[in-house]
């Protein structure tokens, strides 16, 4: 478990500053699924998918239709390693080769704060598109 010593300061719902408690436990609880929690005795638990979509990362797998950010075919995506980044936050492995994005604790914190919204609007945005959260079929040589 990997601890940071301050508190930050970060805009969550787009409304006020709060103050992010300090982070208190970090797990993989599976390739599937992270845990994350706090000193407050806040806890959220996220899927690799959801962590994938909402990388902090620039990414060449990212299509831009019509100015928006779209990642699909991610559901069944899951997490090799996570590698600590000093205090600031750590860098997951997914098994689609992503390795690029640095999640801060206190982006955790903001995405657990919005998950439920943030998964929405994914989905939304998927169907808007006609694309999928299911990976394409795999061509037959």
């Amino acid at each position: 478990m990997w601890a940071i010593t301050r508190v930050i300061s970060r805009r969550v719902h787009g409304t006020s500053f709060i103050s992010i408690p300090k982070l208190s436990g970090f797990s993989i609880v599976s390739p599937k699924q992270v845990e994350v929690e706090y000193a407050d005795g806040t806890k959220f638990n996220f899927s690799s998918e959801f962590l994938r979509i909402h990388s902090p990362a620039a990414d060449g797998k990212v299509r831009s239709i019509g100015g928006e950010k779209v990642i699909s075919g991610r559901r069944y995506v899951g997490i090799m390693s996570a590698e600590p980044v000093g205090n600031y936050g750590v860098r997951l492995v997914f098994d689609d080769l992503h390795r690029t994005g640095i999640y801060p604790w206190d982006y955790f914190y903001e995405l657990g704060s919005n998950k439920f919204g943030l998964m929405r609007n994914y989905i939304k945005t998927l169907q808007k598109h006609n694309l999928s959260r299911e990976p394409p079929p795999s061509r037959k040589r």
